[in-house]
């Protein structure tokens, strides 16, 4: 009888002790995910929202030269290669009629015409590029292109010039997109500054300065969540985090601008390391808004269960 008293004690105390360890691991691995929550700074300064895109460089001024009446060709004043001036003589007639002029400055890069030919009206008998106006067309996302203006800045650069960076203005954006794969993308078309160096068919990277926002608060995209048309922040407090509606306002794929709701210097909660949304680093800028895929959708809490939330939104 006394061994089966034994045997009894002897469960309790091990059921006891590991109730006991489970209960303070928990409780430990609880304190952990509290300790190793990340944060960010809510910060203050310029934001920028740029737009990137790539394509190639071409003439910005192009143009054919034809005949502007039927008439026999006396004599032919250029050859494939010249440079010429606008209104500078390239043929001229038998019957002393009007020669035919350049329309354009820049080099001749084709000509198909010779004493004596017959020329037809409208007839092309030359082709002139201008090379020190030059341009670059780029092709832009569908959700980016409302943000691209005509006469907004860029920065261009090129493979083949990669210690350069050139001054770039927008000069046209088109009204039609089109469309591959479900995806719709527009052209934008940028003049390039001071073009030394450059040629034609080159292939280039620009990024568009489509907005600049001065003593902005922005805190990470990835600290934002959304929940309908709210959103809201984790604010790390002394005893936890508490949920924080915020208002924003403009934004890149880094950071996004808070019009209310914090304060600078408060720290925001971010996603955890191992979460599928991981924060990014501060300085590539683009612009898909933060919205389903942004932070923890759906009021997910961070920071595992040690993680404390007080009182709802503020």
């Amino acid at each position: 009888m006394k061994k089966w008293i034994i045997v009894v004690i002897l469960i309790i105390v091990v059921i006891g002790g590991g109730s006991l360890f489970y209960v303070k691991s928990r409780a430990n691995s609880a304190d952990a995910s509290t300790k190793t929550v990340q944060t960010a700074t809510v910060e203050k300064g310029t934001l920028s929202v740029k737009v990137t895109g790539s394509g190639t460089v071409e003439s910005a001024s192009s143009k054919d030269v034809e005949a502007d009446k039927a008439a026999t060709v006396e004599d032919v004043l250029v050859s494939s290669g010249d440079t010429v001036k606008k209104g500078d003589k390239l043929v001229t007639f038998e019957d002393g009629s009007d020669p035919i002029t350049a329309p354009i400055s820049g080099e001749i890069t084709s000509l198909s015409v010779a004493s004596g030919d017959q020329l037809r009206n409208g007839q092309v008998v030359a082709h002139i590029k201008n090379y020190n106006q030059l341009e670059t067309t780029i092709s832009v996302d569908e959700t980016d292109i409302n943000k691209v203006k005509e006469g907004q800045d860029a920065n261009i650069t090129l493979n083949a010039l990669d210690d350069k960076t050139f001054n770039g203005k927008v000069t046209d954006v088109a009204e039609e997109g089109t469309n591959t794969n479900g995806v719709s993308t527009f052209k934008v078309t940028l003049s390039i500054g001071n073009p030394k160096n450059i040629k034609v068919g080159m292939s280039t990277e620009a990024t568009i300065t489509t907005k600049i926002v001065k003593n902005a608060l922005y805190v990470p995209v990835d600290a934002v969540h959304t929940d309908g048309s709210t959103k809201y922040v984790y604010v790390k407090t002394d005893s936890g985090v508490a949920k924080t509606t915020i208002k924003t306002g403009a934004y890149n794929d880094d950071d996004i601008q808070v019009t209310s709701g914090l304060s600078e210097g408060q720290q925001v909660v971010l996603p955890n390391a191992n979460s599928s949304s991981s924060s990014t680093g501060r300085g590539t800028q683009k612009g898909n808004m933060p919205g389903a895929s942004g932070g923890f959708m759906g009021g997910g809490m961070p920071g595992g269960n040690g993680a404390n939330m007080h009182g709802g939104a503020q």
